[in-house]
């Protein structure tokens, strides 16, 4: 962001958003807000408790899982369709309709397969991360340079030397879909728990709601997003060291 000619980090605009919330807080305009203050107030106390802690234990092998399950299939996938066109011209529609439609209705559908317990997160975190990770994996083995795997046949590659030189120039993409995949995980561990209602933060989020302790509601969103956006960074760091591989292919 760039403002009179100076360079404004983006994260600059934290401190106004952070003062329109307490501002909002403390004149109680809106019941369900509370200020920015007391939602740190309650920061502490909900991380120290135990029933935190074992919320925490759940939700991040629910979401592990199931995200590690979303990147081997979904990188798997997307090779499948960038490299088989008969499997790409099959796959591709409904891919992309399950990437649009509301997952969170399914959800029930996927509780009865699979029971009202962790297997039930572990399959919706799958669901909402593995489309589009299987999808951005398809357009980066789609954008592998034809002399580059000619190049590499006329060197004598083997096939599995060839796949190991596309997934090295598709490596940008795959790591642009773990990315999002790993947002839009963390939104299907949070809607799974929420249904199922009775493990992880899902529970912890019914019950400050139900005894409308909102400021603890809000600190365990906050506590959310932070897990998200830091997972992001982190991926988005290492497509950052990566992205040589997306310009030797032009």
């Amino acid at each position: 962001m760039r403002i009179y000619g100076y360079d404004i980090p983006k994260i600059a605009a934290l401190p106004i958003y952070v003062l329109i919330w307490e501002f909002i807080g403390q004149f109680e305009l809106l019941l369900l807000f509370p200020p920015f203050s007391e939602v740190m107030v309650a920061l502490t106390e909900v991380v120290t408790t135990p029933s935190f802690l074992e919320a925490a234990r759940i939700t991040a092998y629910s979401y592990l899982m199931g995200l590690a399950l979303a990147v081997g299939f979904g990188v798997a996938l997307g090779l499948l369709m960038g490299l088989v066109p008969p499997a790409d011209k099959l796959l591709n529609m409904w891919i992309n309709i399950f990437l649009s439609a509301p997952l969170s209705a399914l959800v029930p559908v996927i509780m009865i397969l699979f029971g009202m317990g962790t297997p039930t997160v572990i399959v919706t975190v799958f669901m909402f991360a593995v489309w589009i990770i299987a999808l951005d994996t398809r357009a980066g083995v789609q954008h592998t340079s034809s002399s580059l795997k000619e190049m590499a046949r006329s060197f004598g590659a083997s096939r599995w030397q060839l796949l190991k030189i596309i997934l090295l120039s598709a490596l940008p993409e795959i790591l642009a879909g773990i990315r999002l995949g790993v947002i839009r995980g963390v939104k299907g561990v949070v809607i799974g728990q929420l249904l199922v209602s009775i493990i992880g933060v899902g529970a912890l989020f019914s019950l400050y709601s139900q005894n409308f302790l909102m400021g603890h509601f809000w600190a365990l969103i906050l506590i959310l997003f932070a897990f998200a956006l830091g997972l992001a960074e982190l991926v988005g760091r290492l497509e950052q060291r990566v992205e040589y591989y997306a310009g030797a292919r032009s």
